[in-house]
């Protein structure tokens, strides 16, 4: 059982490690014995020519911006959007879950003209504040799909003795239902930056100025604009995932917290 958990482990890292051998590469080392050697010697040439070619704390502050943007105005949206449909007494409430699910299910090349010419009209287009914008409501979709799902199994006694106490639906909602759902909201605001981070497709139509790029689009564009070698390219994936690896060590607890609470308190 252990052999097969290290194989596994060392399978999974497999790809992570060859990347961080490859960034550490000169173009020479590379060229000469190939992608699966060991470096003949640690460099950090590739992490300099890449921050030469491309303003990667500019990029770094773009996705930091919209996928904490995105996190925590997705999880409020959900939380708020849940309530009227959980626990509300909203019409046709399961005809309005599955309209969010399908919309999930929506390819982003499907939204792509209508969300151009839309933030062009209002004047968003090249901010980052389009992104943050649409990333939000489609988030937000699966969120509210996912809360109010939760909701509905919420004991109704819970609920009848806060409206008892006198509790208005604001204070139900936060002093009942958000702290029984706080666990859930972690895990959702977790996810969310994550899914957020890795978007390529609309950050690169909506956000055509290099000034409001994220991280993904200025490696991409650094490869489309630039005669690159494959070090480089590494080493800015490389400074591309970190982030995100740091993000999900920091809330691994309350990741795992999230996913295995299910009593209430």
């Amino acid at each position: 059982m252990l052999l097969m958990t290290v194989t596994a482990a060392t399978v999974m890292l497999a790809p992570f490690l060859l990347l961080v051998l490859n960034a550490f590469k000169t173009s020479a080392d590379y060229s000469r014995h190939g992608p699966l050697s060991w470096p003949a010697a640690f460099t950090p040439q590739a992490f300099s020519r890449y921050l030469s070619l491309v303003d990667f704390p500019v990029a770094l502050g773009n996705s930091v911006f919209i996928a904490g943007a995105v996190a925590f105005l997705g999880a409020a949206l959900s939380l708020i959007s849940a309530y009227a449909i959980g626990i509300g007494k909203v019409r046709c409430n399961g005809a309005i879950l599955a309209v969010l699910l399908l919309a999930t299910m929506v390819p982003q090349e499907a939204l792509i003209y209508p969300l151009f010419y839309g933030a062009e009209e209002v004047g968003l287009l090249n901010s980052v504040w389009s992104v943050v914008i649409v990333f939000t409501v489609l988030q937000a979709a699966f969120g509210t799909y996912l809360l109010a799902s939760v909701m509905t199994t919420l004991p109704k006694e819970l609920l009848e003795a806060a409206v008892i106490d006198g509790a208005s639906r604001w204070q139900i909602l936060w002093r009942v239902v958000f702290p029984v759902l706080r666990p859930t909201l972690s895990v959702l605001v977790v996810f969310f930056f994550i899914w957020t981070w890795n978007e390529f497709y609309l950050p690169l139509i909506l956000l055509n100025d290099p000034s409001a790029q994220t991280v993904p689009i200025a490696l991409a564009t650094l490869r489309g604009q630039h005669s690159i070698d494959i070090t480089v390219l590494n080493a800015g994936s490389l400074l591309s995932l970190l982030p995100t690896l740091v993000f999900f060590l920091v809330f691994q607890r309350t990741l795992s917290r999230g996913v295995t609470a299910g009593a209430v308190k």
